[in-house]
């Protein structure tokens, strides 16, 4: 008999058994000549066996057809295949010579995130746990909607988000409430973040924090206007207002654009979104990373809220976050190129690299557009793509006095920073090695949030978007990029990231591995004249150089990197031009030092029997006249001022002493 209608029960609601995922991959064909007896291999029958097996699923297929005039004439574009399918169909077809199968890792984003645990299984939290209440206010106790909570203990963190009412709950395993170590909130925008540490919690009843609004540090933020202090760091601040990057594109590669937010409206001109193929959801920034590295770049200089670096150029948002791939960024990087972009901003990456991907890279240096990384925020090697090297790689650096006390922009400072000898400090989070180029402001940066409003974060995200809005404003007003240099190919690349290095000012801020040549100058980049500069004495030049060397403690392989330390430490003093080729990492150690010891010769550090006849050719060269004539204006003619003769006697014992126990000479 069948059961009355209200005995019927409801079907249950479908499941299905958790396994392991089929992993994702990108399958093309291998670039260059064939090796000898090696069967050239034809694509669209590889595509179709594929097809054919029922243990492959075909994604889709990225072409660059779609390259169209700039790269007319470009060699090696070609297809990739994305597919899923198992480990082991992977790694048979990987042994073909004439392909390449590699996995389609996720990428991620580069900004600041919580330490958290690595295996959080040798817990085993067992049981119902401690669970305490917060409650997150603003001014006028408004409470605080949409803030990270975090508590962090000798175990896995507990983290929540606080609801309308501004209270979250966090539940703590094989934890005790006194054994919390520290309460991190962090707020979606309009308030800094708050760091207490060993604080006082009582699971009882709701525990309070109070956070700070932006307008108590900005005064009448957001309806005056900010410079933040990166700008001013990179003396952007001192540049002429004609100054604004016109005519330059750039693409913000990342989580989408508020095309809502006051500060982004007018400079965003198209976008594409390379994760779902909506045709405007690159218009849709989720989690409002893409929204401020683009403020940092571009933000409308109105008189309000912030300002960017080049608020004349033009922004193309690609959105490949979240949940992006490889696969995801090669797509981002042709549309890139159909565009016709100058610059592509990068604040995201991996800890695995790819050989397809490298490809398109160079593709995109051969066409002349320049590819700047943030180089991660997780504080382990650099990350790829910022390891390549066809770009420019970006580390983060904070300022002393930039942020309240009580804020976790303070938990940022890296250990090994000197004490109080710099007022800058190496970012903990940085990610660091020889593959750093520069370095730039990346710890509290204020910028723009969705939909409408600004907060301040962290992250080598942040640092990234500072070198490229200074570069734009290179390629707009520098001049060799209106003659010599003005052809899209790699040598204006090179030529924008050297002009990039060379500006640089470098920090001594207890490892060169983390701050590269050191913070991209905008004057010393612009050729802007600046009122001369007094000479050294030899003896402040010599304890410069010596700084360099003593906080180096160089390996062999890192030889070059101090060399390049060296020669800007010159090059700040003024003793060395601007526009002289400088060392780059990785070269040959011998060639770095042979460029050293002409710039030390140049600064009369040196004995050389043509010394007289170098420093003439040397004015010659740059366009200075001597002593009494006219000068030329711009970073190459300062170079010079002060420069004369030495005589005998200069105090080189103890920088020879360094040099030599550096393995240098």
């Amino acid at each position: 008999m069948e059961p009355e209608e209200g005995e019927r029960r409801s079907s249950p609601p479908p499941s299905q058994t958790v396994t392991s995922r089929r992993e994702q991959y990108l399958i093309a064909k291998r670039p260059g000549p064939r090796a000898g007896g090696v069967e050239p291999l034809d694509f669209n029958a590889l595509k179709a066996a594929l097809e054919r097996d029922p243990e492959i699923t075909i994604k889709r297929t990225l072409t660059p057809s779609g390259f169209g005039p700039l790269a007319a004439g470009l060699s090696g574009q070609q297809a990739i295949i994305v597919a899923e399918m198992p480990k082991e169909h992977a790694e048979q077809m990987g042994r073909l010579p004439q392909i390449v199968v590699e996995r389609d890792h996720p990428l991620a984003f580069g900004d600041a995130t919580t330490p958290f645990m690595c295996d959080p299984g040798v817990l085993v939290p067992h049981g119902a746990g401690h669970t305490v209440t917060v409650r997150v206010i603003g001014k006028e106790e408004v409470p605080i909607e949409g803030a990270n909570v975090f508590a962090l203990a000798d175990g896995w963190p507990a983290q929540a988000v606080t609801e309308a009412n501004g209270q979250a709950q966090i539940t703590l395993f094989a934890e005790s409430v006194a054994s919390v170590q520290g309460l991190y909130v962090k707020p979606k925008g309009e308030y800094w973040s708050r760091w207490i540490p060993d604080p006082a919690l009582d699971p009882n009843q709701p525990n309070v924090v109070s956070l700070t609004p932006l307008e108590q540090t900005f005064p009448n933020f957001p309806d005056q206007e900010v410079i933040g202090w990166g700008l001013k760091a990179m003396r952007l601040d001192q540049l002429p207002t004609t100054f604004r990057g016109n005519g330059v594109r750039v693409a913000v590669v990342d989580s989408g654009l508020a095309t809502s937010h006051p500060d982004l409206q007018s400079v965003v001109k198209g976008g594409h979104d390379a994760v779902t193929q909506n045709p405007r959801g690159w218009e849709h920034d989720e989690v409002g990373h893409g929204s401020h590295c683009a403020g940092i770049i571009a933000g409308l200089d109105d008189g309000k809220g912030i300002r960017g670096i080049a608020p004349g150029a033009e922004v193309f948002a690609i959105k490949v976050l979240p949940g992006g791939r490889f696969s995801t960024l090669i797509e981002a990087l042709n549309r890139c190129v159909e565009l016709q972009v100058d610059l592509v901003n990068l604040s995201l990456g991996s800890e695995h690299s790819s050989e397809l991907l490298e490809d398109r890279i160079r593709e995109l240096k051969e066409l002349g557009i320049a590819c700047i990384v943030a180089a991660g925020s997780s504080g382990g090697p650099v990350q790829y793509p910022a390891s390549s090297p066809h770009v420019l790689a970006v580390s983060a650096v904070g300022k002393h006095g930039e942020f309240p006390a009580d804020s976790y922009h303070g938990q940022e400072i890296w250990e090994g920073s000197p004490d109080g000898a710099e007022e800058y400090f190496s970012a903990a989070f940085t990610c660091s090695g020889p593959e750093v180029d520069v370095c730039a402001p990346g710890v509290a940066i204020l910028s723009c949030v969705p939909p409408n409003t600004y907060g301040v974060w962290d992250g080598t995200s942040m640092a990234a978007p500072h070198v490229t809005g200074l570069a734009a404003l290179v390629l707009a007003h520098h001049p060799d990029f209106q003659g010599p240099f003005k052809a899209r190919n790699a040598t204006r690349v090179e030529r924008l990231f050297q002009i990039l290095w060379q500006s640089a000012r470098p920090l001594n801020l207890g490892d060169p591995n983390r701050t590269g040549a050191g913070m991209p100058d905008a004057v010393n980049a612009l050729l802007i004249s600046q009122p001369e500069m007094q000479a050294l004495r030899p003896e402040e030049l010599v304890q410069r150089l010596v700084t360099v060397l003593e906080s180096s403690q160089a390996m062999p392989s890192e030889r070059a990197t101090v060399v390049q330390q060296l020669v800007a430490a010159l090059q700040q003093a003024a003793m060395t031009p601007m526009t002289a080729a400088a060392p780059t990492v990785g070269l040959d150690s011998r060639f770095a030092l042979k460029q050293l010891r002409g710039a030390m010769q140049q600064a009369g550090l040196l004995p050389s029997k043509g010394r007289r006849a170098a420093f003439e050719a040397i004015r010659r060269a740059t366009g200075a006249q001597q002593p009494g004539g006219s000068r030329i204006s711009g970073a190459g003619s300062q170079a010079y001022t002060g420069i004369s003769e030495p005589g005998n006697g200069w105090p080189m014992r103890q920088l020879t002493e360094v040099m030599r126990s550096s393995g240098l000479i």
